[in-house]
């Protein structure tokens, strides 16, 4: 039986306090008991999502700030109802539910009768309201005013469909472990259990509807893993080229959750003796990517340290066997602009100040990284981001500093959504995908 409606408000409310807080949407949906979750998850996405349009129309009917859990409560019914053809439920059972949910906790009973009496003019003015905010661009975009204008200026041909992209739902993407099926094979395999899924990409498969993991057909025996298209390009990016009939030294500088570590292994195959050192600075995460690895079958080739890749002369070069690599991966701590529609809370958590401070721990990730690659050896820079100081200008301040350097062809920034035939280049793949950069850099050669 499903939960009533005001205790998923009420459990919603208390996550988009936290999200305003500073804390994460997953840290937020951790704290709510099982049984809500899913329910909740759903309608806390739909409020970030429609969190700009709430707040203007907030301000509309009540221009004084109310008390911060009534706010936020009128907020998430303002996101969930303003666009009747977008609501989850009836507008009027929003609102009901919503005020029942006011006077079931007591930090918002006394705000109970001004909750309703504000909801009630909504509805009873809902066009005039949303009118009356329709030329705030926040309100319109549904992000903050910043990042607004630095997408314009990055990308002025694109802005808006990037925008639009982060408003709407990410298909559920995977990536077919070629050692054990073929993509062809695994979509048969949909086939059997009326799921609809179509391929994407060399490797990939979206469904049109996501599923839990468990459902998957041979998802415990590794033969697919939960990946974007747009980062499924990483391990042929960096790989292609090489002759993996030989026993090369691949560094995956930023590992977890593993993916991109497992793809590389994957795209290897078996007989390689491709040998892949994985870091990751967070021990907790560093779990994840034993998870992977032990679920797909390439752990045996593959060691994973818990270490900062910025900081080689704490030992992880030594504990690694040491020597020079012949391919880095460096998918850099980035602001995460580019998988917004999975994590819609990232535009209302960063700060304009975050893009020069992620831009500067970048910078000092590729010169740290770059004397540890042999010559003719080559790094992919990657990062879920669309803003060119995350992507574009920091591969070329990078080349202006590194004379041995060189830009072999990359797909640079990949826009969010479906990409439009103007935007396409041979690396994209078709389809639709998350927001990424890549620049695939070779030192050379002696």
């Amino acid at each position: 039986m499903e939960p009533a409606l005001w205790r998923q408000l009420d459990a919603v409310v208390t996550a988009l306090q936290a999200v305003r807080g500073g804390q994460s949407g997953t840290a937020a949906m951790a704290a709510v008991e099982p049984g809500l979750r899913p329910g909740v998850q759903a309608l806390l996405f739909q409020v970030l999502r429609n969190l700009g349009r709430a707040q203007a129309l907030r301000k509309q009917l009540a221009p004084r700030n109310p008390p911060l859990r009534a706010d936020a409560l009128l907020c998430t019914a303002l996101a969930l109802a303003w666009s009747p053809e977008e609501a989850p439920y009836e507008t009027f059972t929003l609102v009901n539910q919503a005020v029942e949910a006011a006077k079931r906790n007591p930090a918002t009973q006394a705000q109970s009768a001004f909750l309703n009496a504000c909801l009630r003019r909504f509805l009873r003015e809902r066009d005039a309201l949303v009118a009356a905010t329709d030329d705030d661009p926040v309100a319109r975009w549904n992000h903050p005013e910043w990042w607004i204008t630095r997408l314009r200026k990055d990308h002025p041909q694109h802005w808006q469909q990037i925008l639009h992209a982060n408003n709407t739902h990410a298909p559920m993407a995977l990536r077919v472990n070629v050692q054990k099926t073929t993509p062809a094979q695994y979509l048969l395999g949909f086939d059997a259990i009326n799921f609809v899924a179509s391929a994407v990409g060399e490797y990939g498969v979206v469904l049109e509807r996501p599923v839990a993991v468990q459902q998957l057909p041979g998802f415990a025996q590794g033969h697919a893993s939960v990946q974007d298209a747009a980062a499924q390009l990483a391990a042929p990016l960096l790989l292609q080229g090489l002759d993996l009939s030989k026993p090369l030294r691949v560094l995956d500088a930023c590992a977890a959750p593993g993916g991109k570590t497992a793809h590389l292994l994957e795209y290897a195959g078996p007989a390689s003796p491709l040998k892949v050192v994985a870091l990751e600075i967070d021990a907790a995460r560093t779990a994840r990517i034993h998870e992977t690895l032990e679920r797909v079958g390439v752990q045996a080739q593959a060691q994973v340290l818990v270490a900062d890749a910025g900081r080689p002369q704490d030992g992880w070069l030594e504990a690694s066997g040491g020597g020079l690599f012949d391919a880095i991966l460096l998918d850099a701590p980035c602001t995460a602009s580019g998988i917004v529609r999975r994590h819609p809370d990232v535009r209302w958590l960063r700060r304009e100040s975050d893009i020069e401070q992620l831009a500067r721990q970048q910078h000092r990730l590729l010169d740290t990284l770059w004397p540890l690659l042999r010559p003719g050896g080559r790094l992919l820079y990657c990062t879920c981001s669309v803003f060119r100081a995350e992507g574009e200008v920091q591969a070329q301040a990078f080349l202006a500093r590194n004379t041995d350097a060189r830009l072999l062809q990359s797909p640079g920034h990949l826009i969010p959504g479906k990409t439009d035939e103007g935007g396409i280049v041979s690396e994209n793949p078709t389809g639709d995908h998350d927001g990424f950069f890549y620049a695939l850099l070779q030192k050379h050669a002696d």
